[in-house]
């Protein structure tokens, strides 16, 4: 990247930049008429001096009035001449500069990518994600301005003092007269308030390291009582920073007093001078009035060619602290990404690691001349004590680290210098903490598979324009214009002809990596859109049809599970449940806080239910405190019974000691909520209280009615309501099959329950489609609604499914269960059976089912061979075997 700032913006918007020069030149002679023409109005227009009327002008005969219309109309098309140009000015630089900006963060993050991975040890996210955001966002502003506004305002500035001179050279002399002394003093001033800039700009990148720290590390945080001491070394920071910007905000007032007191000094001179000068009959009236108020218009350009001057000292600063950041030593190069050869080579044969050396920053030798051949239809286990450089071998190996010296040949290939584009597809790898994005599961796990789009949506209609006018504005940007909605699965790459058979080879890895019945689980929970999906609706449906007919063909069934019908009330279901019979869709209806509800108050009333409801209120209030007496906030009853929580407790109990049950009605309006909201969380099955009699159940049932009746339009889309003959959208693919509720106080019916549905949906062949639900599965940042068995599951999955040539792994399943180790390492090792495994381990003895064990010493091959060989012959093996 350019270092100089202007050298950046003359090398990608010099066209932009001489257009904005040239309009700044060409509204000059629009602005001295401008300045020029209240002269002409006060002088002969008004004061008809050395003029007589009527009089010819521009070929037309006008009078003194005409003439004054004339005039004035004149200023007034100035006036909106100015206006435009400044108009047109100022939004092709606000273009300019957003187009630059996006470059630069584009080019920024570009450089991200090819940032060796040792980079990330000293740079934490915390400070490399304010400077793209935040640091260059000022930068924009400037881009757009950098040449075109001193051009533009310099030449008002030069407008009006020639305006000034040719109506009086003293009076200009006077209205430039302490110019000098800002030109002096505030470049002086400028350079702290710079030099300040730079360590607030310091001090605010280690707070954000600070506050990523904070975040990722809350858990130590709690785990060893360390908030207060994270406090302190919170305040201590933002301490040094609000020292910064006090002494900042100091010279900033100080620079603004002198610009105005030196701006308002103007005046005077105009006053004594000019007037001195009418007086004496030197000077007319008219001119003095113009000379004041090209005076007056000096005072925008001076002060924005002042604040120009700060912002692009303030641009320069950030520009090349942020340049500086962005250059580390062993950046890969640019080409090495975006080269796309014309075929992708297999890695077969042999690996030749020849002289491989490697340092880290502090000059420590991690692998020292290392020379190796592994065979790449072989599976290569890796091991050595701490310090062997087992890692770092395995991420040189992946071409996640450039060696310092050394080469890795394939055939006629040097990996350490091809495109990424061979080793990202022909060699895969998974550390011992794979990392996940925040995006759903399925694009997680096919990840790997999206190097190039390969099909491109056909766009029409509006889309198509608005689609080039994307590529348009990201050509002039400098960005990539590959459409992010095309269809980028690399299918030949993993060994599949099209979408449904990656499904199939997705369900084979996911259960390879036994995780299959992890994301099963997930699509059960998961929702789906019938109108997007609606075979995978319909076969849900045909689900729910041939559950509720195994139910009903065992007795022992029919009790444990109690259906939604429109025309009778579900006691295994809460009141509120009940009465929309339907899920809520947003937040129009909180199953939580329904009393609060207007629309639902009003069916309570229309059913006369509102005195009901108050008094099953106080019957609950009471019953709760009377049964949560005494009781620690952890015990059971109150998850048993969750309509008041342990914190709400006191407030209840002050609540009834200040009411009367025989005069409910007279509570106020924020007591009658509170008491209402109780009775719509009983689940009569379950909670067995008593208040809900089979009088207030139908009429709730007849509610229920009205309910779906009377809603009205704005609420129709907030709640999707149960029909036995439709899928609800709003509900999980188990509840659409249950569509009921599990009776409670029955011995194992929610297994029992589980066991029919899993038959049904073996029966129906249905495990595919619900885990290709499951896959939609948002997992959040960094995967962090996934376990870290699931994340790093998925991690080996990603990897597999891209069918590479060589995998290359690193302790990526010790954070598992030994189980599960054996399982997984039995099937990928099957799963390469004809390619190549190397696999770095913590155990030798896991090393017995591998072709080749290599072992390594102070980064050096020590001992290399078959597991049985140097069994027998190395004496380094039999006691890393004995260890482990």
């Amino acid at each position: 990247m350019e270092h100089s700032i202007y050298k950046y913006i003359l090398r990608y918007s010099m066209k932009q930049q001489v257009i904005l020069t040239v309009l700044s030149v060409l509204s000059f002679p629009a602005l001295y008429y401008y300045l020029e023409l209240p002269k002409l109005i006060i002088n002969q227009a008004i004061q008809a001096n050395d003029i007589s009327f009527p009089v010819e002008y521009i070929g037309f005969e006008f009078d003194q009035t005409a003439f004054l219309y004339l005039t004035v109309g004149l200023f007034l098309l100035m006036v909106v001449i100015n206006q435009a140009f400044k108009y047109v000015i100022n939004v092709y630089q606000g273009i300019t500069g957003e187009r630059m900006l996006r470059r630069l963060r584009y080019e920024l993050y570009c450089r991200i990518l090819r940032f060796p991975l040792p980079t990330f040890r000293k740079k934490s996210a915390g400070e490399i994600i304010p400077m793209i955001t935040g640091e260059v966002e000022p930068l924009g502003g400037f881009i757009g301005e950098a040449f075109a506004l001193p051009i533009f305002q310099g030449g008002y500035l030069v407008v009006i003092m020639s305006f000034l001179v040719i109506q009086n050279w003293v009076m200009a002399l006077a209205a430039i007269a302490l110019y000098p002394l800002q030109a002096y003093f505030i470049p002086k001033l400028q350079k702290k308030v710079n030099l300040l800039g730079k360590e607030r700009v310091r001090l605010v990148r280690y707070l954000s390291d600070q506050l990523g720290e904070s975040v990722s590390g809350v858990e130590e945080v709690h785990a060893h009582d360390g908030s207060n001491y994270m406090r302190a070394m919170f305040s201590n920071q933002l301490g040094k920073i609000y020292d910064v910007r006090y002494r900042i905000y100091l010279l900033k007032f100080v620079i603004k007093f002198l610009n105005n007191f030196i701006q308002q000094l103007g005046p005077f001179f105009f006053y004594a001078i000019g007037g001195t000068m009418v007086i004496n009959g030197s000077l007319e009236v008219g001119t003095l009035v113009a000379a004041i108020g090209a005076h007056k218009e000096m005072a925008a350009p001076w002060k924005e060619l002042l604040a120009y001057y700060q912002r692009r000292e303030d641009a320069r600063i950030k520009y090349e602290q942020v340049v500086e950041q962005f250059e580390p030593v062993g950046m890969r190069d640019e080409d090495n990404q975006l080269i796309e050869p014309e075929e992708i080579p297999r890695l077969t044969g042999e690996l030749i690691a020849s002289n491989l050396e490697l340092s880290d920053d502090t000059g420590n030798r991690i692998l020292d001349g290392l020379s190796a051949r592994l065979k790449l239809n072989q599976r290569i286990a890796i091991i050595g004590p701490a310090g062997s450089g087992r890692e770092a071998l395995t991420q040189v190996l992946a071409r996640l680290i450039d060696p310092d010296r050394g080469r890795l040949i394939v055939g006629d290939l040097n990996l350490v210098t091809v495109p990424e584009a061979i080793v990202g597809r022909r060699i895969a790898y998974v550390g011992q903490h794979g990392y996940v994005f925040n995006a759903s599961l399925g694009d997680n796990l096919f990840y790997g598979l999206r190097h190039r789009p390969l099909h491109e949506v056909n766009y029409t209609g509006e889309a198509e324009a608005a689609r080039l006018a994307y590529i348009r504005n990201a050509e002039l940007s400098g960005n990539s214009t590959d459409d992010v909605d095309a269809d980028w699965q690399d299918y030949a790459l993993a060994g599949v002809e099209d979408q449904e058979t990656l499904r199939d080879r997705a369900l084979e890895v996911l259960e390879m990596v036994d995780l299959g019945d992890d994301v099963y689980r997930l699509g059960l929970r998961s929702t789906i859109d019938p109108d997007q999906e609606p075979e995978t609706a319909e076969l849900v449906l045909a689900a729910r049809r041939l559950f509720f007919d195994k139910v009903e063909a065992d007795p022992s069934l029919k009790n444990m599970i109690e259906a939604f019908d429109q025309h009778t009330y579900n006691t295994n279901a809460s009141v509120a449940e009940n009465l929309l019979f339907g899920t809520p869709v947003g937040d129009a209806f909180d199953l939580d806080r329904m009393a609060e509800n207007r629309y639902v108050r009003k069916i309570i009333e229309e059913a006369g239910l509102t005195e009901t409801f108050l008094s099953m209120g106080y019957q609950v209030a009471t019953l709760m405190i009377e049964l949560f007496a005494g009781l620690p906030p952890d015990h059971e009853f109150f998850q048993l019974y969750s309509f008041i929580s342990s914190e709400d407790l006191p407030d209840y109990q002050a609540l009834l000691g200040r009411i009367d049950a025989d005069r409910l009605d007279t509570l106020r309006e924020e007591d009658r909520l509170r008491l209402m909201s109780l009775p719509f969380k009983v689940i009569p099955s379950r909670h067995r209280l008593g208040v809900l009699t089979d009088d207030i159940e139908e009429k709730i049932v007849a509610a229920r009615q009205r309910f779906a009746e009377e809603l009205p339009a704005h609420l129709k889309s907030s709640i999707a309501f149960f029909d036995a003959e439709a899928y609800n959208p709003a509900t999980n693919l188990q509840d659409n099959i249950l569509f009921g509720k599990i009776a409670f106080g029955y011995a194992q019916a929610a297994e029992k329950i589980g066991t029919v549905l899993s038959q049904v949906v073996a029966e129906m062949s249905l495990r595919g489609t619900i885990i290709e639900v499951g896959l939609n599965f948002q997992v959040g940042s960094a995967g962090g609604r996934l376990s870290a068995s699931q994340r790093q599951k998925l991690c080996i999955a990603r990897a597999i499914i891209k069918h590479p040539d060589i995998i290359v792994l690193n302790q990526a399943t010790s954070s598992l269960d030994l189980s599960t180790q054996v399982r997984l390492m039995k099937n990928i090792l099957e799963e390469f059976s004809d390619r190549a495994v190397i696999w770095s381990l913590d155990h030798a003895d896991k090393t017995l089912d591998f072709d080749c064990v290599m072992i390594l010493k102070s980064g050096r091959v020590a001992e290399q061979g078959e597991p049985a060989k140097l069994k027998e012959t190395s004496t380094l093996y039999k006691e890393m075997l004995a260890a482990s």
